[in-house]
């Protein structure tokens, strides 16, 4: 038994793109930030930091969407969404992972911290457009990478697409410029992923 605990807008959405690339069954649990479901002991017992994503792979329980992705990929995707181990691809594959982690990710979820997810004492306006600006050079790093290849990692779809692409996601949302050409086109490319979409519905009907 599979179940995701996640929420609309969130890095949960990594998770249950990743099960529909998968077609593998799981239960959806919807967390509700504004009532403080993230705070209830039932919650807190799985992830004592409150946030999601949290999944449950029968009595095994996971946090953190990078690990969950590729720990799904290694489990049920038969090589497909990941590279083989210790090969030169894998290698690549944890460094786009890490990538948009560390880089693509971190400037627009600072952004965010500072617009409405600290309390307000703890927000600087400033940071704001230091976030926007670390962003695009993180985004000039990864069309030079992408080139001229449909998928970070060449011609197949992988994980690390999924983190990316996510990512760029939340881009959008905040209303930040995407002009390389390459990087419009990889972006369409993965949305337009049937697994995606189901994913979207799935969380959005939740």
């Amino acid at each position: 038994m599979i179940t995701v605990y996640g929420a609309p807008h969130s890095r949960s959405m990594r998770i249950t793109w990743m099960l529909e690339e998968l077609q593998l069954a799981y239960e959806f649990v919807p967390i509700d930030f504004g009532k403080g479901e993230h705070r209830s002991e039932s919650f807190l017992a799985l992830n004592s930091a409150g946030k999601v994503p949290v999944i449950k792979l029968d009595d095994f329980v996971m946090t953190e969407s990078a690990a969950i992705v590729s720990h799904l990929a290694e489990l049920y995707s038969n090589g497909q969404l990941i590279p083989a181990a210790a090969s030169e691809q894998k290698a690549r594959y944890q460094q786009w992972c890490y990538f948009a982690l560390c880089e693509l990710e971190q400037p627009l979820w600072t952004m965010a911290k500072h617009r409405f997810a600290l309390a307000k004492e703890r927000r600087v306006a400033a940071v704001i457009d230091t976030g926007a600006w670390e962003f695009q050079q993180a985004l000039a790093l990864l069309s030079a990478g992408l080139a001229e290849k449909p998928y970070i990692l060449g011609d197949d779809f992988s994980a690390a697409d999924i983190l990316i692409a996510h990512t760029l996601l939340w881009a959008e949302a905040f209303q930040q410029p995407l002009a390389a050409d390459n990087i419009q086109d990889y972006l369409q490319r993965c949305k337009q992923r049937p697994a995606f979409n189901r994913a979207v519905q799935k969380e959005t009907v939740t």
